[in-house]
Formats: C-alpha cells, structure tokens, sequence
C-alpha cells in the first residue's frame, strides 16, 4: 500500500507537533481516513504524498483546536539517523532541542516540524497549514528566534554557579 511508506515520518511529525503519542496516533488515523473518503477527488495521483501529509496536518491542527493547551510529554524518535558514535552529545543535544519545541506554541511547533523534520519548503508548508506563506516565514523566524533563547537560557544555567560555588 502506497500509504503505508509515509506512516512513519507523518506519525513522528505528528507527536513532535501535538506533543503526545496516542493523539498523534489519532490525528494521523483520522488523516488516513480522510484520504480514503477523498480518494476519488484526487486529481493527481503524482502528488498524493503532498495531499495525504496536508490532511494528516489539518487533523494535527484539528486535534489542537478540540483539545485546547494541556501539558504534553513527547518521545524524540529521528525517523532516519546517521549512525553516531557519542550517543550521550545526541542525547543531550536532542534533550535541548525537546525543551526549546515544547516551549513553542503548537502553531509555531507545525511550522519547524514541517520545514525542518519534513524538509518542506516553506510555501508548501503554508498551503498545508492553510495560512499565507507571510504567516509561515514569520512564525518560523519567531520560532527560532524563541529556540535560540531557550537553547541560550539553557547554556546560561550550565554556567551558573550551584552548591559550594562549583559550576554544573
């Protein structure tokens, strides 16, 4: 099954946007369903890795608008990895990376995922969020700008003096 290639990026994609499993789970099944009740108006069957990520997306963003904001715990699983051999530095960096995107809003969250883990360009990424590509390029400037403090914030309590006067 064509759809069945994509499941694992899209429900990866989806718990690092919705920030927990059993809803990414459920957005990117209703997604799937979508696309089977919709199949029929697919014009273009060359572009239906596109479609079926923009409809799971919107169930992302659909999950959000019905569930409100509550405190999420979200698993970090790379969909493909190089092989490392410091697994404890990609820990790390991967620890501080989950900080800086659980601190974003869930809005601004969609916007890195799909541009940096899905490697979508940046108009595509607007047409699957439904906003205009302005709206895009300026949550994903404010999104990492707001990463980059996080990330600096962190490196800044790494520094700071604790018990006895001993750095961290």
């Amino acid at each position: 099954m064509l759809a069945g290639l994509f499941v694992a990026r899209l429900d990866a994609a989806a718990r690092l946007i919705l920030r927990d499993p059993e809803l990414a789970r459920d957005a990117v099944q209703e997604g799937f369903i979508k696309a089977w009740r919709m199949l029929p108006t697919l014009r273009d069957p060359d572009r239906f890795e596109g479609w079926l990520r923009r409809l799971v997306f919107r169930s992302c963003i659909d999950v959000l608008r019905r569930r409100g904001r509550r405190p999420m715990e979200v698993e970090l699983t790379p969909a493909d990895g190089p092989d490392v051999g410091d697994i404890s530095a990609v820990i790390a960096d991967r620890d501080v990376l989950d900080l800086a995107l659980r601190r974003l809003s869930p809005e601004w969250r969609a916007v890195v995922v799909l541009h940096y883990y899905l490697g979508m360009p940046l108009p595509d990424v607007a047409g699957t969020l439904g906003i205009p590509i302005g709206t895009a390029k300026s949550r994903l400037h404010r999104s990492l700008a707001a990463m980059r403090a996080t990330i600096g914030e962190d490196d800044q309590d790494d520094l700071s003096p604790v018990a006895g006067g001993q750095f961290a």
